[in-house]
């Protein structure tokens, strides 16, 4: 960007010495730097890493959109609110405590979970059926609020610094700030939707997440046993396929954990599962059973909305009436790709490069993008904190 104004400043100066005397060139040539310095000094204003709070949660709120036009969002307050519940318990004692918290039940059987800037936390429904108990919500939640409070996604964009905003641009005028914002909220997304953590990142995720949930009462072992879940439900493919899909690997992350737990003291031993079994009524599909949205999953990390073709109706039904598991017969459930390798299955679903089909986090979802809204006093918690060891 600096080269392009030095190009053009070498251009002008020529074309001046060429054109005038020798105290108009030295003064065209004192306008020329002047102008590149400022144009230079404008720049940086508007593509400052350093993002506010409130920018942080316009950020996230941009990615819930998105992941919320994708999934559709699961209509079900009862659910909701427990998720919710569970949720702010954890939240209050976290490290960002004052942050509007939000947790969002997502329509779709791929069993997962996304953690978006500034406080909004989003678990699917197939995850939710996995799990048999509050402490395993509770360890998983734990982990998606750590990614929130120790701001990964954001620190791995201004680590990368990928987002460029070019002096033309800054010249052209209009809210700057604004477009660099919107294009750091699609890298977000992308790292989000892709589970694009660090191994450090995820290693901090899960000990401060256990640690969290533990400090409450919950058992810190509930997030070695969604993990090894996790690891039987993929252990058909060697493709990266939903949760924790990212670094590091599994066997290690549980292990990481299994010495946490006497290193950090954690003592909590309550699972809940009785209040769990109460509000989460129904199991995860098997992953060979989830149909894949490649369409949607296509549009979404191009920073695009679902086509209104792909949508269902309630009867399962696109627009056009057809039915769109039919449409997609033998398309891309785990049994399709079992046993390759992830080159051999590899398909093209994103703006960024080749994503190979992962079932679990390319999985159709529904149609309505609609937050639940749920009401939860203070009271509500705190009643419902006592219970964890009951």
């Amino acid at each position: 960007m600096r080269a392009a104004v030095f190009v053009l400043s070498v251009s002008l100066l020529a074309s001046t010495f060429t054109a005038a005397p020798a105290h108009a060139q030295l003064g065209a040539l004192g306008k020329i730097k002047k102008a590149a310095d400022s144009a230079a000094n404008a720049k940086k204003k508007y593509d400052d890493y350093n993002i506010t709070d409130d920018e942080e949660r316009k950020l996230g709120e941009d990615v819930s959109a998105k992941l919320r036009s994708h999934f559709g969002v699961y209509q079900n307050a009862v659910v909701t609110k427990y998720v919710s519940l569970v949720g702010s318990v954890l939240a209050q004692s976290s490290s960002r405590p004052k942050l509007d918290w939000k947790f969002i039940v997502l329509d779709t059987e791929g069993v997962n979970a996304y953690a978006a800037p500034g406080g909004i936390v989003h678990i699917t429904k197939g995850l939710l059926g996995l799990m048999k108990n509050e402490a395993e919500l509770a360890d998983v939640l734990g982990h998606e609020i750590t990614h929130v409070t120790e701001k990964h996604t954001v620190r791995a964009i201004q680590r990368e610094k990928a987002i460029t905003m070019t002096t033309d641009e800054v010249k052209a005028g209009g809210d700057m700030r604004a477009q660099f914002l919107t294009r750091m909220a699609n890298e977000a997304f992308d790292n989000v939707f892709d589970g694009k953590f660090s191994r450090e990142d995820e290693s901090q995720a899960d000990a401060t997440g256990v640690e969290l949930a533990s400090r409450l009462g919950y058992s810190p072992n509930g997030m070695i046993d969604v993990l090894k879940k996790i690891d039987s439900r993929n252990d058909a493919s060697d493709a990266r396929n939903g949760l924790f899909a990212s670094h590091p690997a599994t066997a290690d992350r549980i292990t990481a954990i299994q010495k946490e737990i006497p290193a950090k003291k954690l003592t909590g031993t309550a699972t809940a599962a009785a209040r769990y079994k109460q509000h989460i009524t129904f199991d995860a599909k098997p992953v060979t059973e989830i149909s894949a949205d490649i369409a949607g999953a296509a549009g979404l990390a191009s920073g695009g909305k679902k086509k209104d073709d792909d949508k269902k109706t309630e009867d399962g039904k696109s627009a056009d009436g057809k039915d769109k598991d039919q449409k997609k017969k033998g398309g891309f459930g785990l049994s399709s790709i079992a046993g390759q390798k992830q080159a051999q299955s590899n398909q093209q679903v994103a703006s960024a490069g080749a994503r190979g089909v992962s079932p679990d986090r390319d999985a159709k979802g529904g149609s309505n993008p609609a937050i639940v809204a749920v009401k939860i006093t203070q009271a509500e918690i705190d009643t419902f904190k006592k219970g964890i060891a009951s």
